[in-house]
């Protein structure tokens, strides 16, 4: 049953499917060829293009991005043949995490602009096709929200149990891991009340306290407010963490390792996404995705289930979290991807994503970001992100092959955990050697510096002084020079985009994972209505054989991602060919 009714969900709500598809169909035949399939829906044809509004485009030249900067690039993200926009926040904030830090649920970032600049980016967006989602943050707040304000001024203040407090006579609570504090200590002294605040994260993101019927009321009323401006969705941040055991009871020792086990799908969590669902989500066409889908598919499927009446999609990490600084087994990354499609074949579906703003880069994790490899390793990665069963994700920046930034002294950082993790070393005589040389391939500001746009200064992202270092590549690496290439992987992304949207098996067919134990080549058909596909990979820099039992002689190659593709059984370093067999 739970199977059978995941299909009916995932990314959004209730929109019509003829209103997406006569919005984002490319072609009549497109159209004709989507009609008829079964369980048809448009939030499966999306593909969803994420925007770091702080990296982007900077228009006032104070070196940090903006929503006029987004504005002023709107045709460029449409070119892109994208058509959904999913946006890092851009709420009030002191900016101890970026934006992840909310101070202000209905108020702009006085760095990104003025409502009125929002207003006309939304605008802009729909006036091309383009829907907006916005990542709401309400796992936790900033500790410079007037809730947490009033919650720390008093015991007996209203807004006291807004937040997770433990009175200091109590002695100190069990101990809870936090992901960002310097000491990993979640539970914060505040003298003002002599009582602990409990915080996940940094001790400026205070956790709100979802067993109080008053926030869950407050935070309704912030996304009907955002939903009544017109936005298409919610990405829910970290909010699998939201529901706790308030009694706080000790966990076992060692459970940080593995915290999501005791942190993730607790409590009450699917009471209050079915109490969210009934006030706002089913009263809106907007779509609602989680961050994180538990530790099971059964935690995936409760969370999506149709008559569970609670979210529409969630994503699992399992596979973005597959690379590491020695390399990775593509078997392993072949068995995650093919487990996932096999639980939701029938009735499910998926998010396809290898990066984030909270990963390194897509091409330095997953491919080769050296010069001669790194063109055709981003579009090897491309092919497969926009060839696999499920709704394509791509952050921005990733379809110009943009790379790691390549600092070396922390220096060079702004993210505020590795700050925080660098002190903690410092204080205890970590390896502070081994740390950076870490953090060049996994640190997240990698994926944080600026927007390549073109080879003049600052990469034509600022006139100013940019808040993070522009990776020192840019003046052969960026837009305008990939714009003039055909070659480029700018243009190779615009069209596997383009064969994604206009050949409906990639969306909706059959997945069969070919050549299983091949430890070079990731081959696999997709097949829809008697048409069939096959996609062959190769994720390593050497020439890669491979043996799929299917004779091409005769197929037709749709797309490749070299210029003088390969025959036979043998596939170039990263070599990424699309076949219509």
């Amino acid at each position: 049953m739970i199977k059978k009714n995941y299909l009916l969900l995932l990314l959004i709500v209730t929109l019509g499917c003829a209103q997406w598809s006569c919005k984002y169909k490319t072609t009549a035949e497109h159209a004709a060829n989507t009609d008829s399939i079964p369980g048809k829906k448009w939030w499966k044809e999306a593909i969803v293009y994420q925007i770091y509004p702080r990296s982007f485009k900077d228009s006032d030249g104070d070196g940090i991005g903006d929503l006029k900067g987004i504005i002023s690039k709107l045709d460029y993200i449409k070119s892109l043949g994208i058509n959904t926009v999913w946006i890092n926040p851009i709420y009030s904030s002191p900016n101890d995490d970026n934006g992840y830090d909310v101070s202000d649920y209905r108020n702009i970032m006085k760095d990104f602009g003025t409502m009125a600049d929002f207003d006309s980016l939304l605008k802009g967006m729909h006036e091309r096709g383009i829907k907006l989602v916005m990542d709401l943050v309400v796992n936790h707040s900033s500790d410079e929200h007037e809730w947490f304000k009033q919650s720390r001024s008093s015991r007996t203040n209203p807004y006291r149990n807004y937040y997770h407090w433990w009175n200091a006579e109590k002695g100190k609570p069990s101990y809870r891991f936090s992901l960002f504090d310097i000491n990993h200590d979640a539970w914060m002294y505040d003298s003002t009340t002599n009582a602990y605040y409990l915080h996940y994260f940094s001790r400026k993101q205070p956790d709100l306290n979802w067993e109080n019927p008053k926030v869950r009321s407050e935070v309704y009323d912030i996304m009907k407010f955002w939903a009544d401006k017109g936005i298409d969705g919610f990405r829910l941040d970290a909010f699998q963490f939201a529901a706790k055991d308030t009694t706080f009871p000790a966990f076992p020792k060692g459970f940080e390792k593995h915290f999501s086990l005791y942190y993730a799908m607790q409590g009450n969590l699917h009471k209050y996404l079915q109490e969210m669902n009934k006030e706002v989500l089913s009263k809106y066409n907007v779509m609602s995705v989680a961050e994180g889908a538990g530790n099971s598919f059964e935690d995936a499927h409760d969370l999506v289930d149709s008559n569970r009446h609670e979210l529409n999609m969630a994503y699992a990490f399992d596979g973005v979290d597959i690379a590491k600084p020695g390399g990775y087994s593509l078997l392993k990354l072949k068995e995650v991807f093919a487990r996932w499609d096999s639980a939701f074949a029938s009735n499910g579906w998926l998010s396809i994503f290898l990066a984030n703003h909270d990963q390194a880069r897509l091409v330095s994790r997953f491919g080769n970001d050296s010069p001669e490899f790194r063109a055709p390793s981003a579009k090897m990665l491309a092919t497969f992100i926009m060839t696999m069963r499920g709704t394509p994700y791509y952050y921005n920046g990733d379809e110009l092959g943009m790379t790691n930034a390549g600092f070396t002294k922390i220096e060079d950082y702004r993210d505020m955990p590795t700050l925080n993790e660098y002190r903690h070393l410092e204080s205890t005589g970590g390896d502070i050697p081994k740390f950076l040389k870490e953090k060049q391939f996994t640190d997240r500001d990698n994926a944080r510096t600026p927007f390549q746009w073109d080879s003049t200064a600052n990469a034509g992202f600022t006139t100013g002084i940019p808040w993070i270092e522009v990776n020192k590549n840019y003046k052969t690496i960026n837009e305008a020079a990939e714009e003039n290439n055909p070659n480029s992987v700018l243009n190779y992304f615009r069209k596997i985009v383009k064969l994604r949207k206009e050949n409906p098996l990639l969306v909706y067919g059959k997945y069969t994972l070919l050549d299983k134990d091949n430890d070079d080549v990731y081959a696999y058909t997709r097949e829809l209505d008697g048409k069939k596909f096959l996609i062959l990979l190769n994720f390593k820099s050497k020439p890669a054989a491979f043996n799929t039992g299917i004779d091409i002689s005769k197929a037709k190659l749709l797309l490749d991602n070299y210029s003088k593709p390969s025959d036979g059984n043998t596939l170039q370093p990263y070599e990424a060919a699309v076949w219509e067999l």
